[in-house]
């Protein structure tokens, strides 16, 4: 029954398989270039389910077999085929329902998106800013070790180093898909180094991970942005003071889901070349409306679910980096790692593998799968 229920779900997708097959060939969903990605996404995840599908019939179909075999041939050594052959589908079957079952749940459709990050220092003053500049080491070395590209778009040093802020944009292969789950509170326990008492403090900084806008996600009249151009500051030799490099957008936008007009202001001192600067400043002010438009909906999805893996309130802590006992806890699902400077090093994907269990898990729930 169970078997019947999931080829039931797989059969009503074949067809729409099909339409979409059509569909992307057509030259009037080609010249519509939003429907036109949006189309080919679905026909490449529609089609790792058909891929799936086949491998599952081919399952069933080689189980059934090896039991007829099983019941009908004297031959010893068909039988012992047959066996080994039972063996190998009763083994996969599971496997593969499970497989399908996370095919089968509604991707996220930002999870292909490059992304743009934002580390601020939060609670601890000094303290929170060094902390910031550890977490942003360990994106960086992460993102290394995923061959992604980081760049920095704008930052604002502490006053006894690391960052009271940073914003860097990260572009590779489910960049979204995979940093979302960094968003919120960070919170970290340890003896700063202007404490001479030894005494332990707690800081936090808060990491906010945005999909990176594509041109057609969002409307922006380009004439009303008001830009100024101003000279950088930090590293970058004598062009740096000379040059106007720097470039700073102003919009104003009423924003759909409240009614209210408010002003977006966003700088870029990411090049020395101002063009590229501006193209950059664009990029992250899309980002930026296109974030607010979709809160709602992040929201909505969020107040539906027990727990919030990956969506919600940024403002909840979600991570403890605990230093005088090397540990990390990750609140939202109860993860414990003892060795706190391997974390730091980039080292973080295992705890990203288990958040991605529990959403999933949680996700299957909600699909009744």
């Amino acid at each position: 029954m169970a078997e019947n229920s999931l080829l039931n779900k797989l059969e009503g997708l074949m067809s729409r398989y099909e339409e979409v097959a059509t569909l992307i060939t057509d030259p009037s969903v080609i010249s519509d270039q939003k429907r036109y990605v949006k189309l080919t996404k679905e026909y490449k995840d529609l089609g790792d389910i058909v891929k799936a599908r086949q491998e599952y019939l081919d399952c069933l179909t080689n189980l059934k077999d090896a039991k007829e075999m099983l019941a009908t041939e004297d031959d010893p050594e068909i039988k012992e085929m047959a066996r080994e052959e039972m063996a190998i589908a009763e083994k996969r079957i599971p496997e593969i329902e499970e497989e399908i079952k996370l095919l089968l749940i509604p991707a996220d459709p930002e999870d292909d998106k490059n992304v743009i990050m934002e580390i601020r220092g939060g609670t601890g003053g000094d303290e929170a800013a060094l902390f910031a500049g550890d977490l942003f080491k360990m994106y960086t070395k992460y993102c290394e070790l995923k061959g992604w590209k980081i760049s920095i778009s704008s930052f604002n040093e502490g006053t006894a180093g690391g960052f009271k802020e940073i914003i860097f944009s990260v572009t590779g292969e489910k960049v979204y898909g995979t940093l979302k789950y960094e968003s919120g509170v960070h919170r970290v326990q340890r003896v700063p180094a202007t404490e001479t008492q030894g005494r332990v403090h707690t800081s936090a900084a808060t990491v906010a991970v945005l999909p990176e806008a594509q041109e057609f996600d969002v409307e922006i009249n380009e004439g009303e942005i008001k830009w100024d151009t101003f000279r950088s500051s930090g590293a970058g030799g004598q062009n740096v003071n000379k040059v106007e490099s720097g470039v700073r957008a102003r919009y104003m936008w009423k924003n759909p889901n409240t009614g209210e007009t408010e002003e977006i202001l966003i700088e870029c001192t990411e090049t020395r070349d101002q063009p590229k600067n501006k193209e950059r400043a664009l990029a992250r002010l899309r980002t930026f409306i296109y974030d607010k438009e979709h809160q709602k909906y992040i929201d909505d999805i969020a107040s539906k679910r027990k727990t919030m893996v990956s969506t919600g309130d940024r403002s909840a802590k979600i991570r403890t980096y605990n230093y005088p006992q090397s540990r990390i806890t990750d609140h939202r699902i109860g993860y414990n790692m003892q060795n706190l400077s391997s974390f730091m090093d980039g080292n973080i994907q295992d705890c990203i593998d288990q958040l991605i269990v529990a959403e999933n898990a949680e996700r299957m729930k909600e699909s009744e799968l």
